[in-house]
């Protein structure tokens, strides 16, 4: 399928989504949007993509916080703003950002909706929407006092303060920060090593994970041990015992 507003392109099962450039972005966020939700859909239903590949690919991809024409009016007074996370979210496959440049507002929300942020040493980070008088809407009050808690969170959020990737990856805002020469390789590598892993594993993993943040620790222990029984159901595990007893490459199928 052929994109306008972004491209992608699938590389031995990890499937790499390319963002606009800053001069593209307002023109497009409504066209970005659908594209995105469109890809993600496609991704759910393709068994042989095992991670993604979310790529700011130009030096700057920042999207503001204007909200002009980035929402479709429902009514006289009512306005809804179009998102950008909430389809990368829904994956249940390993998502990983590289950002190179400015990842500002809302393009930030959407780093911040992947699971592994891997950003150029020259890059920067800021929620600003209190600049213009709003507050982060595509999940920024949530997704980012999950991951560099609530103080630090709290903090950018009502400061409206930029950092830069030194900062960011002190925090945990990002997990490396990388040579701009080297980040498309590092995140190539990293991508294609998490999707040898078993697919099936990689999903349970990642669910435990992200619904256990929002359970008791009894709750999140009891999901991790259901997720790990039923795992141990599958084919897929018992390819990889074989392969373990053999030492060979797994094969995994999903199944």
């Amino acid at each position: 399928m052929r994109y306008e507003a972004l491209s992608c392109q699938i590389e031995n099962q990890v499937m790499i989504i390319n963002l606009p450039a800053i001069a593209n972005y307002h023109t497009k966020i409504e066209q970005l949007a659908g594209e995105l939700s469109d890809v993600c859909a496609a991704i759910a239903s393709e068994k042989e993509v095992r991670a993604v590949i979310v790529n700011w690919e130009q030096d700057e991809f920042s999207a503001g916080t204007d909200l002009s024409g980035l929402g479709s009016v429902k009514g006289e007074y009512e306005t809804t703003p179009l998102s950008l996370t909430a389809a990368v979210a829904k994956l249940d496959i390993p998502v990983i950002a590289s950002i190179n440049g400015y990842a500002v507002g809302q393009a930030l929300e959407l780093m911040l909706a992947c699971d592994i942020r891997i950003a150029s040493q020259t890059s920067y980070f800021g929620v600003p929407h209190i600049q213009a008088g709003m507050i982060p809407w595509d999940g920024g009050t949530q997704r980012l006092s999950r991951l560099v808690g609530k103080a630090k969170a709290i903090e950018l959020i009502l400061t409206g303060e930029i950092i830069d990737a030194q900062e960011a990856h002190r925090i945990g805002l990002v997990n490396r920060i990388v040579a701009a020469k080297e980040r498309l390789s590092t995140v190539n590598a990293l991508a294609h090593t998490v999707a040898a892993k078993g697919p099936i594993a990689l999903k349970y993993a990642k669910e435990a994970v992200l619904q256990g943040q929002d359970m008791t620790l009894e709750q999140g222990l009891r999901l991790e041990a259901d997720l790990y029984f039923i795992l141990q159901t599958t084919r897929d595990r018992t390819e990889g015992i074989k392969a373990f007893q053999k030492k060979r490459k797994a094969k995994y199928k999903g199944e």
